[in-house]
C-alpha cells in the first residue's frame, strides 16, 4: 500500500521557502504528485468550463497558480534524479513520469482551454494587457497548436501516447548512459602504467581504488578521470582501452569494450524516438520534426539552419585541414605515431601545444584553485551588473554543494543559487543550469525571487588539497553562470516570460557563451588565480602563451560542432528511421562530408548524444553555434568600450546596458529585439570569426 503524507509532512508540498533537500525521500514523490496533479487538474477543468469568463484573471492566472507548484516539485524530483541517483529515486521518478507527461499533454490538447486563450487574445481587454502578458498569450497559443489542441478528438489519444512514450524513452536513454558510465573501471596495478599522468589524476585514481579497498589505481569514464588519461598518458594501450569504452557506451558494443550490458544499448531507443517524432510532426501538419522544433525558435527553417552551418563549415575547413596536417606531421616526427589513431589525438594535441607554446594545460590548472576562481567569477558579475554575491545556507542534496545569494547594492535579495561542482557516481555527466524557481509577483508588494541550480562535473579535492580547475573548466563554469544570470537578474514579474522562461531555444545560449569571453582577459585572470602551492598569481608570460594558443586547433573544434549539429538536423529533416540505415551510419556519413578526420569504425557516439535524445535539443543542437554569433557580437561591445574608455572590458556602463536589454527582459520580447536594443543593429558573424581566429585564410605555420 502506498505511503500517505499530509501536506505539512511531505517536504515536496512545502513551498514556503527553499526546497527541503535534507528531508526529501523517494517515498514522498508519489503522494506529493497525487495532491499536485489533482489540484492542477481541478484548476484546468474550472478554467475550461463554458461559464468561466475568458479573462486573464479567471483563466490564465488560476491555471498558473496551481501548475507552478507542480512544476517546482517535479523539477526537484528530476534534479535529484540527475545529481543523486539511487534505485529507489529512479523508480519513483519513472513511476510518476507518465502521470506528469499525461497531465501536460492533456492541458496542451484541451480545446476548451485553448478557445479561452484565443478569446482573451481576441477581446477588447487584450489591448489593456501589458507587453509581457501579451507575449505569454502569444507563446501559449503557439504551444497549444504544437501540443495538438487543434487535432480531431479521435487523434488526440494517439498524440498523447506519443508524448508519454517519448518522455519514457528520453529517461531510459539518460539512465543507460549513466549506468554505462558508472559500470566501467580500469584498474592499473603497475606504476609503469601511469607514466605521463599528472600527480592529481594519479592521486584521484588511488583514492578511488582505496574507497573500494583495492590496490592500485582506478580510472573511470567520468570526465575528470577519463580525459587526463587521453591527454597525458604515455601508455598507448591504456588510452586505447579507455577510449574504446568511452565511445561505445550505451551501444551494442558496450559489453564488448566497456563492461556494459545489452539492455543499456540505446540503438533501438534512437530509432523509436525518431519514428515517434516523425509521426508527431505529420499529425501536426509539418513536413518533418525539424520544422516542429524550429516553430518556437529564432531560426525560420531547417534550410536556413543548414545554410548557416554549411557557410561556417566552408570557412572553417581550410583551418581544420591545416590543423590536421600539422598534428599528423608532429605525431609522426616527434612522437613516433605514424598511424595516428583516435585515442592518440588528445595526447598528440597536448604535446604539440606544449612544444609550440611552451606550456601544458596541467601547468595552467595549478593556478586555478576553486575559491579563487569563484572569487574572480563573482567580481566580474559584481563589477558589470551592480550586484553582490554572498555565501548563504540551505539544505542540499550532497555535502559538497554550496549555496549563495545575489543581492542588490543595498542588501536586498535578488536571487539565490546552488553550486554543485564535482563529479561523482550517481550524477549525470556534463554541466548545466536549471531553474528551481522563477521570479514572479506575489500580491501587490511581494516578489518571489529566482532560485537556480548550477551543476558541473569537475575534479573534487584530492589529498587535502583544494580542487583546481583546468582553464576549460573555468570557461565551463563561466558559461553555466551566464545561464544562471539570465534567470536570476530578470526584472520580469510574469512567470511565463521571467528569466529563461519563454526565451527562444537558439538564443538561450547567448548569455552563457557571452560570459566565456572574460576567461581570456588579463584584467580578469590576473585577479582570479593563485598557484595552489606557491600562491603566486598567473604570470603574464604564461597568460600570453595561453592567449597565443587560444585558437589552437579551432578549425577542428568548429568542424566537430558542425558534425554534431548537421547530424542532429539531418536526423530530423529527411532521415528514415525505418529504413536500412542506422543513426550511426548517418553519423559516419555526416562526419565524412564535413570533417577532415575519419571517425573510428567502432565509435557509437550518437548512443550517448543526450542533448538530442534526452535533453530537449532535438533539431536544436545548432543553437550553440547560432547563439555564438550573437554572444561574440554582444561581447564586441565591451571590447569597443575598452578601446574608447579606460582599457578594460569590465565596463560598468556597458554592463548596465547589457543587463537592462538582455538579462532583465528574459523572454518578454523576441531575442532579436533584445539584441538590437543592446547593439543598435542586427548581429554580424565577424566577431565570431575573429574570436575563433578564422577571420582570414589560415596563415602558414611551421610545425616544430
Amino acid at each position: 500500500m502506498a505511503t500517505t503524507f499530509s501536506r505539512h509532512d511531505n517536504p515536496l508540498l512545502d513551498f514556503t521557502g527553499l526546497p527541503r533537500f535534507s528531508d526529501i525521500r523517494p517515498e514522498h514523490v508519489t503522494p506529493a504528485l497525487d495532491v499536485l496533479l489533482a489540484d492542477a487538474q481541478a484548476a484546468v477543468e474550472r478554467a475550461s468550463q463554458p461559464t468561466t469568463p475568458a479573462t486573464w484573471a479567471d483563466v490564465v492566472e488560476p491555471v498558473e497558480q496551481v501548475s507552478e507548484p507542480l512544476s517546482r516539485a517535479w523539477n526537484v524530483v528530476g534534479h535529484l534524479n540527475a545529481v543523486a541517483d539511487t534505485p529507489e529515486l529512479r523508480a519513483a521518478h519513472g513511476e510518476n513520469l507518465p502521470r506528469v507527461t499525461e497531465f501536460w499533454s492533456s492541458v496542451g490538447q484541451n480545446l476548451a482551454l485553448y478557445e479561452k486563450y484565443k478569446a482573451i487574445a481576441a477581446s477588447n481587454a487584450y489591448a489593456l494587457l501589458g507587453s509581457e502578458r501579451k507575449k505569454i498569450l502569444e507563446n501559449a497559443l503557439r504551444d497549444f497548436r504544437l501540443s495538438g489542441a487543434e487535432l480531431p478528438e479521435a487523434k488526440k489519444p494517439r498524440f498523447a501516447e506519443l508524448q508519454e512514450r517519448q518522455a519514457a524513452l528520453s529517461k531510459a536513454f539518460s539512465d543507460h548512459v549513466l549506468d554505462a558510465t558508472n559500470a566501467y573501471a580500469y584498474y592499473a596495478t603497475q606504476e609503469t602504467e601511469l607514466v605521463g599522468l599528472p600527480e592529481d589524476a594519479i592521486a584521484a585514481a588511488r583514492e578511488a581504488a582505496e574507497r573500494e579497498n583495492k590496490e592500485g589505481w582506478k580510472f573511470t569514464l567520468h570526465f575528470p578521470s577519463y580525459f587526463p588519461v587521453m591527454q597525458y598518458s604515455e601508455n598507448r594501450a591504456l588510452r586505447e582501452a579507455i577510449y574504446r569504452a568511452y565511445v561505445t557506451r550505451a551501444s551494442e558494443l558496450g559489453p564488448v569494450y566497456g563492461g556494459g550490458k545489452p539492455e543499456w544499448d540505446n540503438t533501438e531507443i534512437i530509432a523509436e524516438q525518431l519514428k515517434l517524432r516523425a509521426e508527431e510532426a505529420a499529425m501536426l501538419g509539418y513536413r518533418n520534426f525539424a520544422e516542429v522544433s524550429l516553430a518556437p525558435k529564432m531560426a525560420e527553417s531547417p534550410q536556413q539552419v543548414m545554410t548557416f552551418l554549411e557557410d561556417l563549415a566552408t570557412r572553417a575547413k581550410p583551418h581544420a585541414q591545416q590543423d590536421w596536417q600539422e598534428l599528423r606531421e608532429f605525431a609522426a616526427g616527434e612522437l613516433g605515431l605514424a598511424d595516428l589513431q583516435p585515442w592518440d589525438m588528445a595526447f598528440a594535441a597536448e604535446r604539440l601545444r606544449q612544444k609550440r607554446y611552451s606550456f601544458s594545460e596541467n601547468e595552467v590548472k595549478q593556478y586555478f584553485p576553486e575559491d579563487f576562481v569563484l572569487k574572480g567569477l563573482f567580481k566580474v558579475t559584481e563589477t558589470l551588473f551592480g550586484v553582490r554575491i554572498r555565501d548563504d545556507s540551505a539544505p542540499t542534496w550532497h555535502p559538497d554543494v554550496r549555496f549563495f545569494r545575489v543581492e542588490n547594492a543595498d542588501g536586498t535579495l535578488v536571487a539565490q543559487f546552488y553550486l554543485d561542482l564535482y563529479a561523482r557516481e550517481g550524477k549525470r555527466g556534463g554541466a548545466w543550469m536549471d531553474d528551481a524557481r522563477a521570479r514572479r509577483r506575489l500580491g501587490e508588494r511581494d516578489v518571489q525571487t529566482p532560485l537556480t541550480y548550477l551543476t558541473c562535473n569537475f575534479s573534487a579535492p584530492v589529498g587535502g588539497r583544494p580542487a583546481c580547475f583546468t582553464h576549460d573548466e573555468v570557461i565551463t563554469l563561466f558559461h553555466e553562470f551566464g545561464h544562471g544570470l539570465h534567470h536570476m537578474l530578470t526584472r520580469v514579474d510574469e512567470l511565463g516570460v521571467s528569466g529563461i522562461n519563454g526565451v527562444e531555444w537558439d538564443a538561450v545560449e547567448l548569455p552563457s557563451q557571452f560570459m566565456e569571453n572574460f576567461c581570456w582577459e588579463w584584467d580578469v585572470l590576473g585577479e582570479m588565480t593563485s598557484h595552489v602551492d606557491t600562491a603566486e598569481p598567473l604570470p603574464r608570460a604564461l597568460f600570453d602563451k595561453m592567449l597565443a594558443a587560444k585558437n589552437f586547433q579551432s578549425g577542428l573544434g568548429t568542424l566537430r560542432q558542425i558534425v554534431f549539429s548537421m547530424f542532429d538536423m539531418a536526423l530530423h529533416v529527411d532521415f528514415d528511421a525505418a529504413g536500412g540505415k542506422s543513426a550511426n551510419d548517418l553519423a559516419r556519413e555526416i562526419n565524412e562530408r564535413y570533417h577532415v578526420i575519419a571517425q573510428a569504425p567502432f565509435s557509437r557516439w550518437p548512443d550517448t548524444f543526450s542533448h538530442i535524445f534526452a535533453g530537449g535539443y532535438a533539431a536544436g543542437y545548432y543553437s550553440y553555434k547560432w547563439a555564438e554569433v550573437l554572444s561574440a557580437d554582444a561581447y564586441a561591445a565591451f571590447e569597443e568600450a575598452a578601446q574608447t574608455g579606460e582599457g578594460s572590458v569590465l565596463d560598468a556602463a556597458t554592463g548596465t546596458r547589457y543587463r537592462r536589454e538582455i538579462l532583465e527582459v528574459g523572454g518578454s520580447r523576441p531575442a532579436m529585439e533584445s539584441f538590437k536594443a543592446f547593439r543598435g543593429r542586427e548581429p554580424s558573424i565577424d566577431a565570431l570569426l575573429r574570436h575563433n581566429g578564422m577571420a582570414q585564410p589560415p596563415a602558414a605555420r611551421q610545425v616544430p
